[in-house]
């Protein structure tokens, strides 16, 4: 049987399809945290809103998805440590304690492991299935970040809201089709090695 073949048994993420062992998990890990300070490094303001538009979001979904949850959400966990110890790839190259986005990095960490979770179940193997795992990875992350903005800046809910989730739905529908397409295509893909 062959590594792909193997690899996409039910409960398989794309990880998987690498032959195991404690150094490919490591560099997995670790490589995921980086691509997700890279992505948060592409930041554009939003007006009105101290967060900014950013491809953050989507690197840690896809991390979290292509990992595993266990590895997914501690790539987020490196990510996250490694920013609040001084590494500038928290967004625009901030870091540090104190940030009134770092909610949205602790949600990030747990839609990591949800995702996962759910792609161990297939949801990365089907188009509509992946959307879902998409939004709910997004509602998960909105979930912690909009309250944590709403305290940490001293907001209303509805001003934290009006300003940390409603300016970015539009987004995360484009971030939801983008990754319908790309995950199973990439499954279809293992499946012919």
């Amino acid at each position: 049987m062959s590594t792909a073949a193997a690899g996409a048994r039910s409960g398989a993420v794309l990880a998987d399809l690498l032959p195991a062992s404690r150094v490919r998990d490591a560099a997995l890990v670790a490589g995921g945290a980086v691509l997700t300070g890279l992505a948060a490094q592409i930041a554009v303001p939003v007006p009105h809103s101290p967060v900014p538009v950013t491809g953050q979001t989507f690197a840690a979904l896809l991390v979290g998805t292509t990992l595993g949850a266990r590895r997914g959400m501690l790539s987020l966990a490196l990510y996250a440590l490694a920013g609040l110890a001084g590494v500038p790839w928290f967004a625009g190259g901030a870091s540090g304690p104190g940030l009134v986005t770092f909610g949205y990095v602790l949600g990030m960490l747990l839609a990591s492991a949800v995702v996962g979770a759910l792609a161990r179940r297939g949801a990365d193997r089907s188009p509509l299935r992946m959307a879902g795992a998409m939004v709910l990875g997004e509602a998960v992350i909105y979930a912690v970040g909009v309250p944590y903005l709403a305290v940490s800046a001293g907001m209303s809910a509805s001003a934290a809201i009006a300003a940390g989730l409603v300016p970015y739905l539009i987004g995360d529908a484009l971030k939801a089709v983008l990754a319908m397409g790309l995950l199973p295509t990439a499954w279809k893909l293992a499946g012919k090695r």
